[in-house]
């Protein structure tokens, strides 16, 4: 069974990405195994991220789809990733910024269950507040941060979307990143009122962890996402992924046993935090702090 060798991440990111191109190229199933002298089935299991993926193969489709020289270098080298054990994405290497991985996870989610300590997540930014999070980074130019800001809004109009329905999103915050001042105290405010009218929609549950909880579980794990998948058509679920940031990458843990600790430390969380009501009280008391202090 060597299928269950390498990362999944890696490899239904890059059956999306082919999928996407063939479609939008007008190219069948059928057509694209005849254009590559291979079968349809074989077509079928690397967009279905059922397997390994060579990159002859993946030059192969982007040819036929015609893909920019751009993009075909970029699923390339995801191809040679679809191989590696555990899956670590360098924001260095082969694989650009703009081949956003986690976006695509992100959209093709059906729940997503968002633990953090340090920052309000990315999902639930106000334009100020995103700003003044990439206005730390001196690495970067001004057009840059600008982008950044803008793919980071984009990004947001996932929880609006009509079809498919959008995702579960269930956030536990450390109260700290309410109290951590982003910016100016006037974005601060503007960004926790944000906060409150993104928990009144009927799929975002927004809940805070207070300090008095002590050292939990969390606060050993760090901030991390929890992705799951709709079930679409197949037997069995995608795996749910756990992808957790840092400054130079990103690390995304899909194997049973990682997933099952970080349903613990989920569950601890929850067990911890205060309830909607209780939470939403407490972030209007600090709204009401931030304009007075």
């Amino acid at each position: 069974m060597a299928e269950d060798m390498g990362s999944t991440v890696p490899r239904r990111q890059l059956g999306r990405a082919l999928r996407d191109l063939r479609t939008e190229a007008g190219v069948t199933l059928d057509g694209a195994a005849e254009a590559l002298y291979c079968s349809r089935q074989k077509v079928w299991r690397i967009e279905s991220g059922l397997g390994a993926v060579r990159p002859i193969d993946v030059q192969g489709m982007c040819q036929v789809y015609g893909a920019t020289r751009e993009l075909t270098k970029a699923l390339t080298a995801l191809a040679a990733e679809t191989r590696a054990k555990g899956w670590w994405h360098s924001y260095g290497d082969a694989i650009p910024d703009w081949f956003e991985m986690y976006v695509g996870l992100e959209s093709a989610a059906s729940r997503l269950r968002e633990y953090d300590d340090t920052l309000i997540p990315g999902l639930l930014q106000t334009r100020g507040y995103a700003q003044g999070v990439y206005q730390h980074r001196s690495r970067i130019s001004q057009e840059e941060r600008d982008r950044l800001v803008d793919v980071r809004l984009q990004r947001q109009t996932l929880l609006e979307r009509r079809l498919p329905p959008p995702p579960q999103f269930e956030v536990v915050l450390s109260e700290a990143v309410l109290l951590r001042v982003v910016g100016n105290p006037a974005t601060m405010a503007e960004q926790l009122r944000h906060l409150l009218d993104a928990g009144k929609l009927p799929h975002v549950s927004i809940r805070v962890l207070p300090l008095a909880a002590g050292l939990h579980f969390g606060a050993v794990a760090g901030p991390f996402v929890m992705l799951d998948f709709p079930l679409r058509n197949r037997v069995e679920p995608e795996p749910s992924v756990v992808y957790s940031e840092s400054l130079t990458g990103a690390l995304y843990l899909d194997r049973k046993e990682e997933l099952a600790i970080y349903e613990e430390v989920w569950a601890s969380l929850t067990s911890l935090a205060l309830d909607e009501q209780q939470s939403r009280q407490l972030i209007n008391k600090i709204i009401g702090e931030v304009h007075h202090g």
